[in-house]
């Protein structure tokens, strides 16, 4: 036993280190020790229990329900709110997305309309369940356009959709007047909190200027919040909160014409571990609402204090003033964003590069945790040191060959022969000693190759990618 733990620890050095403070990206730390391994005890401790069935293992149940309690009151939910603990926000939107399709069997060809920059998941969830995305534009703030999107509900539209905040850019939608004209269609109104749901509260109890966007805003049907994120639980672990019962009621799935037991279902998933949702309750229980109101505090003062220290790098900007923990960061015409992202992570921060998406360029995004504020002045020089290797060396420039070879291929008709061939233009692949797919040690110049490519195209290169990563190892 102690061989095959020290090869995970061996192999677990060449991850990204989830504490610390300095990834910025895919984890969240809040720096308490005493908190991480509350929460490591409890997923050992129901690791091998099942969420399948409550009647089976009531503790399970009765967590989620306090679970379910507390985030309710954090955002503002009346008496008749309900909520289930889900494995992620991805799940906690396809499910809101299938709740409202499947709230309205009348209609044939259901639609839901999304802005621009809502999080891809509920694309996924109208590729999934047959929901017809309609996606508008934002305005110039980033924001949803709240005009556009109720003149883009019709008789067939079962949702809309909105972010507190968006992913891409941290703003908080403006959730009253989409709610408002979604409710005169009788349709309903989700918002997306998975990121902001555990601190825009606390922010806003704090003084901060939050828009509005909990349960106190009229129209506002359901709401997603990760508990992974800022509630700084193991992964993975969300919530779905619905307004009523009555709105929850087609989340659910039950089936008892099969020989075996009726099965009966609240997510996604039949057969669950206990451990997360033991963590996120045990973590919840320790940290306690002083507890977050704090960690809340630490991770804005980390914030203003990088947006301030920003804008005394030339080359470098923030993209729009961030509602929430996460910041854009956007660079001059001469630096490149993708340079910075390498650099930064030879210095060891991990930040994350954002493509180019309409008329915006390709950005680079941070989300910020409790524990970075301890390291914000080591974060703010290693980031000007980043930008000054940035601007010496230049763009990173893509081969004519190589743009002019992507532009003529169909990517929904793309034989392996042209994937290998984009791989091979791209760099992501490259052989190990043994034979194995290496991935690239730095990636400026892979990244400026999806960032010439339509969005189609790079969709298509970064599946053959995984498919290319992902096979057994014998």
């Amino acid at each position: 036993m102690n061989d095959v733990l020290a090869r995970l620890h061996a192999l677990q050095a060449a991850d990204l280190p989830v504490h610390g403070g300095r990834t910025l990206a895919y984890v969240y730390d809040s720096g308490l020790p005493d908190v991480d391994e509350v929460g490591r005890a409890a997923v050992a401790a129901y690791a091998g229990s099942n969420g399948l069935d409550p009647t089976a293992f009531p503790s399970l149940l009765m967590m989620e329900n306090e679970l379910v309690g507390f985030a309710a009151n954090l955002l503002e939910a009346p008496g008749t709110a309900v909520g289930t603990v889900t494995s992620g926000g991805t799940e906690s939107v396809l499910l809101a997305v299938q709740t409202a399709r499947d709230s309205r069997p009348d209609v044939v060809k259901p639609r839901m309309v999304l802005p621009s920059t809502i999080h891809a998941a509920f694309l996924k969830a109208a590729h999934y369940f047959g929901v017809e995305p309609v996606v508008v534009p934002v305005g110039s703030d980033f924001r949803a356009d709240a005009s556009a999107i109720a003149a883009a509900i019709d008789d067939d539209t079962v949702l809309v959709a909105v972010s507190a905040p968006s992913y891409a850019h941290g703003v908080v939608d403006p959730v009253t007047a989409v709610a408002a004209a979604a409710a005169s269609r009788g349709v309903r109104c989700h918002v997306d909190a998975c990121i902001g749901g555990w601190v825009l509260p606390y922010a806003a109890r704090a003084g901060r200027p939050v828009p509005p966007w909990t349960f106190a805003v009229e129209g506002v049907t359901s709401i997603s919040v990760d508990l992974h994120k800022y509630a700084y639980a193991p992964k993975g672990t969300s919530l779905l909160l619905h307004r009523t019962p009555a709105l929850r009621k087609p989340q659910f799935f039950a089936e008892a014409g099969w020989p075996g037991y009726t099965m009966l279902n609240s997510t996604m998933q039949s057969t669950k571990s206990g451990g997360p949702l033991a963590a996120a309750w045990a973590v919840v229980a320790t940290i306690g609402d002083a507890g977050y109101a704090s960690l809340t505090a630490d991770v804005f003062e980390a914030v203003d204090r990088i947006v301030a220290g920003i804008g005394e790098i030339d080359a470098l900007r923030v993209v729009v003033p961030p509602d929430s923990t996460l910041i854009a960061l956007a660079t001059s015409s001469g630096c490149d964003p993708f340079t910075i992202c390498d650099e930064m992570a030879e210095a060891g921060w991990y930040v994350q590069p954002q493509m180019a998406f309409g008329d915006s360029p390709a950005t680079i995004h941070l989300s910020v945790s409790a524990a970075t504020l301890a390291h914000v002045d080591d974060f703010l020089a290693a980031l000007r040191d980043a930008v000054d290797t940035a601007v010496a060396a230049g763009p990173v420039q893509v081969d004519a060959e190589v743009v002019g070879f992507i532009e003529a291929l169909d990517p929904t008709a793309l034989t392996d022969e042209d994937f290998d061939g984009l791989l091979a233009a791209s760099g992501l692949v490259g052989a190990s000693d043994d034979g194995s797919l290496a991935l690239p040690e730095r990636m400026a110049e892979v990244n400026a190759m999806l960032d010439v490519a339509a969005p189609e195209m790079r969709e298509a290169l970064l599946v053959a990618f995984l498919d290319r990563l992902s096979r057994p190892s014998r």
